[in-house]
């Protein structure tokens, strides 16, 4: 498990000052990255001339408990599957307090580029595989 922490923001909230549903979905995509960059890896890049990357494929979250203004949230991630393209991750999200505020889920597909037009799902290799499944860098 990897964890992370962020400010829930003035900017974050609605006019009851209770954060906006779609912030949950920001947190947890700075998570993800928070995740991938301790272990050596990030969401996109090049290498030899081809776009490597993690573009999600799937969302959702589910809400306990509101967070609002100020509080600081813990998103812990969790890798729940690697597939044979794919990494789906848990986001656990609680409060200051401890107290849970939401649960979201993540999927994303390893995918290279070799153009603007060309995107295309491809197997993980062994070696970001092995950074997906190990301890931090």
């Amino acid at each position: 498990m990897f964890t992370t922490t962020r400010r829930v923001e003035f900017g974050d909230t609605d006019m009851a000052g209770i954060m906006h549903f779609s912030q949950f979905f920001r947190f947890m995509e700075v998570a993800e990255t928070d995740f991938l960059r301790a272990r050596g890896l990030s969401v996109s890049w090049r290498r030899d001339g081809v776009k490597w990357g993690f573009p999600r494929v799937s969302a959702a979250c589910d809400f306990k408990t509101p967070a609002r203004f100020e509080d600081v949230l813990t998103i812990a991630v969790t890798v729940e599957k690697i597939g044979t393209k794919s990494v789906s991750y848990r986001h656990d999200i609680t409060n200051q307090h401890g107290a849970a505020v939401a649960v979201g889920r993540i999927t994303s597909v390893f995918c290279r580029s070799l153009g603007p037009d060309h995107i295309e799902s491809v197997d993980i290799p062994p070696d970001v595989r092995a950074k997906l499944e190990g301890p931090a860098a």
